[in-house]
């Protein structure tokens, strides 16, 4: 399953390139919850398109983060002072005496000291960097979908939940960031040639266990051991992966747009790497007919996912 993708989190990249608009509505609504929601994470290169704003929603949009970071910087930063203190009082009682709670108390301290510095560093930091792209289950990213007869995007969460099911579904199947091609007309039947989406991805990551990296069995007593591999295609290039998406409402709750990629049987490369699935990228060429399906033409949107992309996918272990 792809669990996690470098996506191309900037909208204007969607504007420019396939002459969509943008759903600024759903972007402001999607910061503005996040000031409300710490659960709703959207990725850096997500908030970065946003930051050279002058004026209109863009501009309030920019707003809502500069603020978010100010708040997240008093948090980083008390979180700092804070183990900083504890870091003093591990190490004063180790000069008295060694003690295993002062010991694990300073590695806790010098550990989180290193986090709080790094994400204070993150939230100053203005060069771009490829983890700025990466979302995980959860995390937002910008969607194209098909909306009154043009091209849309919208920033959606990485994991759908299917318009019509209680909240709870988040939890009872986590894996609904991924929607299997042999399952699109069971599970994801309201989806499937009805609501499309296409992200715009250069690389995902997959877990996979070293022994079967390694195309061999454990051996006897030995714990199964997670690899995170990084795939990206060659020659670069970004790749458009087919979608399914929902529109979730609840009497009193905020409208939830959320999303899954679609996967399928693994090309040999990636197979050959210990992992038994794949995104499917499909041709541009395709694109308006995958957005717009015809229900009744499900043939069709087969078609266009076997019809698909095929780059080489070069892999290394994940930083």
């Amino acid at each position: 399953m792809c669990y996690s993708a470098q996506v191309v989190a900037d909208y204007k990249h969607y504007v420019q390139l396939f002459g969509a608009v943008i759903d600024i509505k759903t972007f402001y609504n999607t910061f503005w919850r996040r000031s409300q929601d710490a659960k709703v994470r959207i990725p850096k290169a997500m908030e970065d398109a946003f930051l050279d704003a002058q004026s209109g929603t863009e501009r309030e949009i920019r707003e809502l983060i500069e603020a978010w970071r100010i708040e997240q910087a008093i948090q980083f930063e008390q979180e700092l002072f804070k183990q900083k203190k504890r870091l003093a009082d591990a190490e004063r009682t180790l000069l008295t005496k060694v003690t295993k709670t002062a010991t694990e108390s300073r590695r806790i301290a010098t550990d989180k000291m290193a986090w709080a510095m790094g994400k204070l560093a993150d939230l100053r930091r203005s060069e771009p960097l490829e983890r700025d792209r990466r979302i995980f289950p959860g995390w937002y990213a910008p969607v194209m979908v098909w909306e009154d007869g043009r091209r849309v995007v919208k920033p959606m969460r990485y994991q759908c939940r299917p318009a019509g099911k209680p909240a709870f579904y988040d939890v009872k199947f986590p894996g609904t960031y991924n929607a299997r091609r042999d399952n699109l007309e069971g599970f994801w039947r309201p989806q499937f040639g009805r609501t499309h989406g296409v992200m715009v991805v250069n690389a995902f990551y997959e877990n996979v266990a070293r022994h079967s990296a390694e195309h061999r069995e454990l051996a006897p007593g030995e714990q199964p051991e997670n690899l995170v591999l990084a795939f990206k295609p060659r020659p670069t290039q970004d790749m458009l992966v087919a979608c399914l998406w929902s529109r979730w409402t609840a009497p009193g709750e905020p409208d939830l747009l959320s999303f899954a990629a679609i996967t399928d049987e693994p090309p040999e490369e990636v197979a050959a790497a210990g992992h038994d699935r794949c995104i499917v990228p499909i041709k541009a060429e395709h694109v308006d007919a995958w957005l717009n399906p015809d229900p009744k033409d499900l043939g069709a949107m087969y078609a266009i996912l076997d019809d698909r992309q095929r780059p080489y996918y070069e892999h290394r272990m994940a930083a």
